[in-house]
């Protein structure tokens, strides 16, 4: 039925995780797709992990972004275009592979993960706050006696950002990236250049971490590669509203790759660089606020950081938001993602409170890394392999092909359990850190055990039937 003219037009509507887009709503090109994954990875949390994996030195830091990164945007990919295809989101495009209720536990996980995402990244934007606050009214920066108020001022403004910054939904996040990649990007250019003006290239390739803090090549690759593979769960909460198939897949590995190398290069180059100007190496100061007021930028680069983490928090939370619908199919959408960046909130206050920032933080990517890695090999594996069909309009049936026994698919779910076992198996051969890292193997683990474990005669019955 066509509106009446001179009526107000409908209220912007955000699909739940298993409701299919229709192709009236796919809004999103090849354009904003760049911006969006640009964005997303030109911030503050790139800027960092390329400052912690600045302890392989500045060559092992390199192979380790150059390699990891594309791998785990590859994977991105795939997903991307199987969400094109279905018009679901990525939690759903676990129901086929795990079962209507298999599928909880990585919503769950997923939840858990890009909350976790937004409270780092808002506790990093709370000391850019602390830093402003200094410059214009002379309270104590971070790092300095009396910071825990300026920071919970800044905790408490990210938190209103982070609130306004979903009030449309995908559409607001469209609005929040294109804004914030060039202003980002510029800032990355400028403090490069003042590095870079300051400690020539050549001292920073030549320099090598203290004895003791040397990363090897293969943690170096799976903090990466975690980082990355961190952004996979949320893909399709995006794809699903492109209007083409290059826009869903090559659109976003483009984006995503671009923002990543330059940021984790600008985190790489100034963590040397202040490691080679004043002889200590502390990737706990690696993060952007702290390099820009070692360089004197001045206000305009801690509101630019600012920005930078509420474009990306906007992804998290709708990520986590469209998660949580997967898990309670009766919560519409926008309130999902008002509660998911409430919990935001609450959690960005951890920090606070931790002995070690850094430890915690990389505690956090080898969760990521040991549970998503598997999860996504056996999803790719499903779709692409196995070639088995997913169907957006039986996601949601009990009586439908995905419910399995008692709605979990044991199959998967033991390839799953075994690949994560893998993972905590290659983390002590040393052969595997200091090499390949353990990620891609489980990952690659996964996706053989699912293959196998799901072949006629294996205990798996053809699709459509009631149990496996």
């Amino acid at each position: 039925m066509s509106r009446e003219a001179g009526a107000s037009p409908a209220p912007p509507h955000e699909y739940a995780a298993c409701e299919p887009v229709p192709p009236q709503a796919k809004s999103i090109g090849f354009g904003h797709m760049l911006a969006i994954w640009t964005g997303a990875n030109a911030n503050n949390g790139t800027w960092y992990v390329g400052g912690v994996v600045a302890g392989a030195s500045f060559g092992g830091a390199a192979l380790a972004t150059l390699t990891a990164n594309p791998l785990a945007y590859l994977v991105m990919a795939l997903v991307g275009l199987i969400g094109f295809r279905t018009g679901v989101s990525t939690m759903a495009l676990t129901r086929p592979a795990l079962g209507l209720s298999g599928s909880m536990l990585p919503s769950l996980l997923n939840v858990v993960q890009l909350v976790g995402w937004n409270a780092v990244n808002t506790f990093i934007a709370a000391i850019s706050v602390t830093y402003i606050l200094h410059y214009w009214i002379g309270t104590p920066p971070f790092g300095s006696p009396g910071d825990t108020g300026p920071l919970l001022v800044g905790l408490g403004l990210m938190a209103l950002l982070n609130m306004l910054s979903i009030l449309y939904g995908h559409r607001s996040v469209k609005v929040m990236e294109c804004l914030g990649t060039v202003a980002i990007l510029a800032l990355g250019l400028w403090e490069t250049v003042l590095v870079l003006r300051d400690v020539p290239l050549a001292a920073i390739w030549r320099w090598s971490p203290p004895e003791g803090q040397l990363m090897p090549v293969g943690r170096a690759v799976d903090a990466m590669a975690a980082f990355s593979l961190g952004w996979v769960p949320v893909i399709a909460d995006f794809t699903r509203y492109c209007r083409t198939r290059s826009a869903a897949t090559l659109a976003p590995v483009l984006g995503a790759n671009l923002g990543l190398f330059w940021f984790a290069f600008v985190g790489i180059i100034c963590t040397i660089a202040a490691a080679v100007t004043t002889g200590v190496y502390d990737p706990n100061l690696s993060d952007p606020s702290s390099t820009a007021a070692r360089l004197g930028l001045g206000a305009l680069a801690f509101v630019i950081i600012l920005l930078a983490s509420v474009t990306t928090n906007a992804i998290n939370i709708m990520g986590a938001g469209i998660s949580m619908t997967n898990c309670l199919p009766r919560l519409r959408a926008m309130p999902a993602l008002w509660i998911t960046a409430l919990l935001s909130v609450a959690l960005s206050l951890v920090p606070l409170f931790l002995a070690s920032f850094l430890e915690s933080f990389i505690l956090f990517l080898d969760g990521i890394g040991m549970l998503f890695g598997p999860l996504f090999g056996i999803l790719l594996a499903d779709y692409f392999l196995l070639r088995r069909p997913y169907l957006a309009a039986e996601l949601t049936n009990p009586d439908g092909p995905y419910r399995y026994q008692r709605g979990v698919r044991r199959s998967a779910v033991l390839a799953w359990a075994l690949a994560v076992g893998g993972f905590l198996a290659f983390k002590q051969i040393p052969a595997m850190t200091d090499g390949p890292g353990c990620i891609f193997p489980s990952l690659l683990l996964a996706a053989l055990l699912h293959v196998l474990l799901s072949r006629p005669g294996r205990g798996v019955q053809p699709l459509g039937l009631k149990s496996e």
